[in-house]
């Protein structure tokens, strides 16, 4: 079995005990980012599995989009990813 060489890990360990791996990122074409995509991609990025740049690039992401994603996380769950709840977690 062959291998694709990659730079960094290939899987990482969440907090919870669950394993993160490359496979379970979204898709770099990924047009419809549902809660649980962005929560995906912003756990690859602060576990080490991939760096922000490689997020940005892979994702065509805006560093400010991405940093949202990071904030919204950190402050209120992956519930505040979701669409239908963003005023609801957004803070003026």
């Amino acid at each position: 079995m062959y291998l694709k060489k990659v730079h960094g890990p290939r899987s990482v360990t969440l907090a919870d005990g669950t394993v993160l791996s490359r496979a379970d990122l979204p898709a770099s074409s990924t047009r419809r980012w549902v809660a649980s995509r962005k929560a995906a991609v912003v756990r690859g990025v602060v576990y080490g599995l991939i760096t922000q740049e490689e997020a940005l690039e892979r994702y065509q992401l805006s560093e400010e989009e991405f940093i949202e994603w990071l904030r919204a996380v950190t402050e209120h769950g992956e519930a505040a990813l979701k669409t239908t709840a963003l005023q609801k977690y957004r803070q003026l």
